[in-house]
């Protein structure tokens, strides 16, 4: 069961899709909240304090992809899963590089759904750290020991390494979110901006985690023990 009647967003423009969202999370503790236009939506993500939502790719005649653009953009960090008939590759960067935290498309499994859904809420509380703040409007990243403004590309990549805390992300997986749809074509370009973190970052201390490289894996964002109160 959910802890303390969860609420969870549900937004498609199909009422049978909505109905059957809702009745399988109401059964698994969850309170589920539907919106069937993106209007109704922003709303909501304004209004409620969620523990996640569920988009849908299109809402009517608008996009999904869209509104989750538009609530990152405003700093809101609800961990977000988006549903589509879509399971090209192209239109699954599109959701993730808009901000969405996982894809499932079209016809899917409730359990899978399910099981998706709680490592999002599982990964979302790991970042609740009062050590270490993010602030989307200035790109800053303020730390228990310093604070230092990055650019949106560096701000980019530090979010998503933060937002996955634990998580080995590879750098084929960081280059296809954040560069490859800009036509960019060596990996080696997530390398230079891991660098360009760490020498902003430094002393890592100063901000309580530190970026590890993985030999053959990829990077992944680690706490430091005795990073300064």
């Amino acid at each position: 069961m959910a802890e303390s009647e969860t609420r969870i967003l549900i937004v498609d423009d199909d009422p049978e899709i909505t109905a059957a969202l809702a009745r399988g999370l109401a059964l698994h503790g969850y309170s589920p909240i539907c919106a069937h236009r993106v209007a109704e939506a922003r709303d909501r993500f304004r209004a409620e304090r969620l523990g996640a939502a569920i988009v849908d790719v299109m809402i009517g005649p608008d996009s999904g992809i869209d509104l989750v653009r538009e609530v990152r953009a405003a700093g809101d960090r609800t961990p977000i899963l988006m549903l589509s008939a879509l399971s090209e590759v192209e239109d699954r960067t599109g959701g993730l590089d808009a901000g969405a935290d996982d894809y499932i498309a079209k016809p899917f499994s409730f359990d899978e759904l399910l099981a998706r859904l709680k490592v999002q809420e599982r990964r979302a509380r790991r970042t609740e750290s009062p050590r270490l703040r993010l602030e989307p409007a200035t790109r800053t990243v303020h730390g228990p020991g310093r604070s230092v403004t990055l650019t949106e590309r560096e701000y980019a990549l530090f979010e998503l390494l933060w937002t996955h805390p634990g998580e080995v992300l590879s750098r084929a997986d960081l280059f296809a979110r954040l560069w490859a749809r800009e036509g960019t074509s060596s990996e080696n370009v997530v390398d230079v901006y891991i660098g360009y973190l760490r020498r902003k970052l430094a002393p890592a201390r100063n901000f309580g985690v530190e970026i590890t490289t993985l030999r053959n894996r990829g990077f992944v964002l680690e706490p430091i023990a005795d990073a300064p109160d």
